[in-house]
């Protein structure tokens, strides 16, 4: 692989909004070169986490007083599409690591500066929720244990927030909630052998007696609550938005960006072919057509989808409200559908592109084997996000606390 360069960027000076997603749509350039060695590998290339660190591609919703451009969600939305019409593995960890600076601005002051404090380019890989178990002392520290799977982007993360449920020295149950953690003191399980996001990483973690600083620990319903100690004299918005809305849309940018790439693929290998046993030619065919203008409408419909979720996640925020509860029900919905339509979309693109669709040189496969790949996580899974957003509308209660 050839090492790709770009001018470096000012580390202090936070861009406008046009320039952040600029940076994204150049560096994806050299991800696209990459990708197809990300799936080899089973993790990001060196190279591409380098390019993306140095245009600061990974600090746009991080905190400002860690080093971050703590820009808007649109903003988050924008940059991780751009990444994924690149690579979509890189785009995911990407992704899923502007979530996790986002919750370490939750944390206190002094785990910002354990993380960020020698490096603010420094990559969060996370397993959020709580796998693991861990014991609340006397004076406020932990001991963590367990294992964690799913940890898209550890191999090049120097810290991990690691969830779990907190018992006292007693056994009784506490809270659940999420340790950041020096990524040295966990093992990496090399078990990540899949058919979608190849290129994420996403391996396992373990650690047992792991002693934590109580610093290092966030409660998930003080979170949930909006009651965190990185909120006591916090002056901005961001951080005031709805926690699960956030973390949720988090994992749905990479969608968009895969689902635009592969339009143009599909341009570039379906014109001027036979369409076997038929006298045409596939564009002249009335069902390539149908189909091309449905997968360009689904992409259309997921784009404003989740572009209202930024939206209205950041204009309450900005207003200092609290969403009510059946908006926060349909932005899970509307994550759900949005990638399925993401997923749809490409659906219809694979299977008329024919046999030349399956070629392993070529993106279009990649691009619906990492769809799928992406509806199959939990928070985005379709059944259960309609459940939950129909009960809210019912005035029932939710099926989940992660709302």
């Amino acid at each position: 692989m050839a090492v790709k360069t770009l001018e470096k960027q000012p580390t202090t000076e936070i861009p406008s909004h046009d320039e952040i997603v600029a940076r994204a749509e150049r560096v994806a350039i050299a991800l696209r070169d990459n990708a197809a060695e990300a799936d080899d590998l089973r993790r990001v290339p060196d190279d591409s986490i380098r390019l993306m660190k140095e245009q600061g591609l990974l600090r746009v919703i991080q905190p400002r007083r860690a080093g971050g451009w703590e820009m808007s969600l649109r903003a988050h939305l924008d940059v991780i599409g751009a990444l994924a019409e690149g690579c979509a593995s890189a785009a995911w960890v990407a992704g899923v690591a502007h979530a996790h600076s986002w919750m370490l601005g939750h944390f206190p002051e002094q785990a910002l500066q354990d993380v960020y404090g020698a490096d603010p380019t420094t990559l969060v890989a996370a397993v959020i929720g709580p796998r693991g178990r861990a014991v609340r002392h006397a004076d406020g520290s932990h001991t963590l244990e367990g294992f964690w799977p799913f940890g898209s982007g550890c191999h090049h993360a120097d810290w991990l927030i690691l969830g779990a449920e907190v018992f006292d020295e007693a056994g009784e149950l506490i809270e659940p909630g999420d340790f950041a953690v020096p990524a040295g003191d966990v093992e990496i399980r090399d078990d990540w052998y899949v058919a979608g996001l190849q290129g994420t990483g996403s391996n396992s973690l373990t650690c047992k007696g792991l002693k934590i600083p109580a610093h290092r620990f966030l409660s998930m319903p003080k979170l949930f609550d909006l009651d965190t100690p990185g909120l006591e004299g916090y002056d901005g918005w961001l951080y005031r938005a709805e926690a699960v809305p956030v973390l949720a849309l988090c994992i749905t940018g990479s969608s968009l960006g895969i689902a635009r790439a592969a339009l143009p693929e599909y341009l570039r290998i379906v014109p001027g072919k036979a369409l076997a046993y038929t006298h045409y030619t596939a564009e002249e065919f009335v069902g390539t057509q149908i189909n091309l203008a449905e997968a360009a409408t689904l992409i259309d419909c997921a784009h404003f989808l989740l572009y209202r979720i930024a939206d209205d996640i950041d204009r309450y925020a900005k207003a200092g409200d609290r969403m009510p509860m059946e908006m926060r029900g349909r932005i899970r919905m509307d994550c759900a559908q949005g990638v399925r339509f993401c997923m749809g979309a490409v659906d219809k693109l694979f299977h008329t592109a024919g046999a030349s669709g399956l070629s392993l040189k070529g993106s279009m496969q990649r691009a619906w084997r990492n769809l799928h790949a992406i509806n199959m996580h939990g928070l985005l899974a379709y059944d259960t996000s309609a459940e939950l957003y129909g009960r809210v509308m019912l005035g029932l209660e939710p099926n989940t606390e992660i709302i």
